[in-house]
């Protein structure tokens, strides 16, 4: 089929092969189209069906860069010219039903429905917009297809939400040339509103000190969304926890006790409607260690506990430039993540299934050898038996809290486990900053749940081990590039 040939050239093009036919003005005006739809299925059965169009705000994106030149995603979003078959727009980007098929849930024959959301900018004419899920080979296979008519009486123009404070806090310029980046309250009543403030201006200072963002200050727009909650904090289903909040966050999701994501997209989607946004993050009111980041979705982190400058900046990596977890020996809820054979899509790992075309072979530290030997086998040693006893103490809080054990006892089991954290990453760091790798980029084997199979570039980074330290210089190009792909 021709179309699903331009998808795929789209899709897999280089940064200087992608190529816009028509100008923004030509075929959009400034505003967005939010196309809702219910992603269903489980690991080998998978539907998209559309749930709603609404037109709302204008449109955050860049009015030049329209078409995905980074080939990053479980999914791509296209709007093509139905009677001559261009490509209009593209976005890659990853969904939770994306991850939930990866599951042992989903493996076993469970099927799930999630709630999601494409911002694409509004059509001056009906326009084919479809969704795609990338195969194995990195080929592409559309899951669904409508034409989108902006004129149609279905496309919802409904006021936006009430009681929605929107806080500026920084403003470079126009929405169309820099990165728009919202963040959104959630588990913070009214009567916590100056706390999310003083967050929000904390958290926006950690962003700043950390590169590359340090360096490009004047690419973004960052602004407050606040909405208050009818409960303080957020649910904890393992703790037997449950609280009434704004957009719904949730630990334990995909059964992971700290993952910490959204199911309920449509109030989510709602609230950040107040503003426009290329970046959504979620903050919650909360000092437990938790988050997640989703590709081109959302990413959350909690505001309170000790690693919750690590957990922003590093949820934010996977959000907005598609990085990969390159830390292994933690337990996850994902099975064959990156199945064996296949090239990640993810700018910051591989499976080096070509060492002499590594993708960043041009930032190799001269002399280093691909795939690099480094201090593998003590580290895994540490850092398993850590794992075990986190485990082990994280059932204990658990059991408690469900059991209703007197604070004072879940308290003290909740300093030991940030003690244990604490003192553990110590040790990494002081273990690894005895590798004669330091500083090196490479190919070191463990990376992104796998010990075997799968290598990062870099020693240490933010995607691998706790604390606030640098980016490699991978994951600084990889976050650059969409940085200049936002430019006007």
């Amino acid at each position: 089929m021709v179309y699903l040939a331009v998808l795929a050239a789209v899709a897999l093009a280089s940064p200087l092969a992608a190529v816009q036919p028509v100008t923004f003005d030509e075929a959009f005006v400034d505003a967005t189209l939010r196309i809702d739809t219910y992603h269903a299925g489980n690991a080998t059965e998978e539907i998209v069906t559309l749930d709603r169009v609404l037109r709302q705000g204008s449109w955050a994106g860049s009015r030049k860069h329209l078409t995905d030149p980074f080939g990053v995603g479980r999914y791509l979003a296209t709007l093509t010219d139905p009677s001559t078959g261009v490509v209009l727009f593209s976005k890659g980007y990853d969904t939770y039903f994306g991850e939930y098929r990866t599951t042992a849930g989903a493996g076993s024959g469970v099927r799930r429905t999630f709630h999601e959301s494409v911002l694409i900018p509004c059509p001056r004419k009906t326009v084919r917009f479809a969704i795609a899920v990338r195969q194995r080979d990195a080929s592409l296979r559309e899951l669904f297809a409508i034409d989108v008519d902006p004129a149609a009486t279905s496309v919802i123009r409904a006021p936006l939400d009430r009681g929605v404070a929107v806080i500026p806090v920084l403003h470079s310029g126009d929405p169309h040339c820099v990165v728009d980046v919202a963040i959104v309250a959630e588990g913070y009543t009214a009567a916590e509103e100056t706390k999310f403030r003083a967050d929000l201006a904390r958290f926006v200072k950690i962003f700043f000190d950390q590169e590359p963002y340090a360096r490009h200050r004047e690419r973004f727009n960052i602004t407050g969304v606040f909405k208050p909650s009818q409960d303080s904090g957020c649910s904890e289903p393992s703790w037997g926890e449950y609280r009434n909040t704004t957009v719904g966050a949730t630990f334990d999701a995909l059964g992971s006790e700290r993952y910490l994501l959204t199911e309920e997209n449509r109030r989510l989607r709602d609230v950040a409607a107040n503003v426009p946004y290329d970046a959504l993050y979620i903050m919650v009111n909360s000092s437990r260690y938790g988050g997640g980041g989703i590709y081109n979705l959302y990413c959350t982190f909690t505001a309170d506990n000790q690693w919750s400058p690590y957990v922003f900046l590093h949820e934010f990596g996977h959000h907005f430039a598609g990085l990969a977890d390159e830390y292994y020996t933690s337990s996850v809820a994902y099975t064959d993540f990156y199945p064996r054979g296949v090239e990640p899509d993810a700018p910051n790992v591989t499976a080096l299934l070509n060492p002499g075309s590594l993708k960043w072979k041009s930032l190799v530290t001269p002399g280093t050898l691909v795939p690099t030997p480094w201090e593998k086998a003590d580290f895994d040693t540490m850092d398993l038996a850590y794992q075990k006893v986190r485990e082990e103490l994280n059932g204990k809080i658990a059991a408690a809290k469900r059991a209703g054990a007197p604070r004072p006892e879940v308290e003290k089991l909740q300093e030991d486990s940030e003690r244990l954290s604490r003192e553990h990453a110590q040790k990494v760091d002081a273990y690894l900053s005895k590798s004669r790798f330091v500083g090196q980029v490479g190919a070191f084997e463990g990376a992104t749940y796998a010990s075997k199979g799968l290598y990062r570039p870099a020693l240490d980074c933010i995607m691998f081990t706790k604390g606030v330290k640098p980016f490699c210089k991978v994951c600084q190009q990889a976050i650059l590039r969409v940085i200049e792909h936002y430019d006007e």
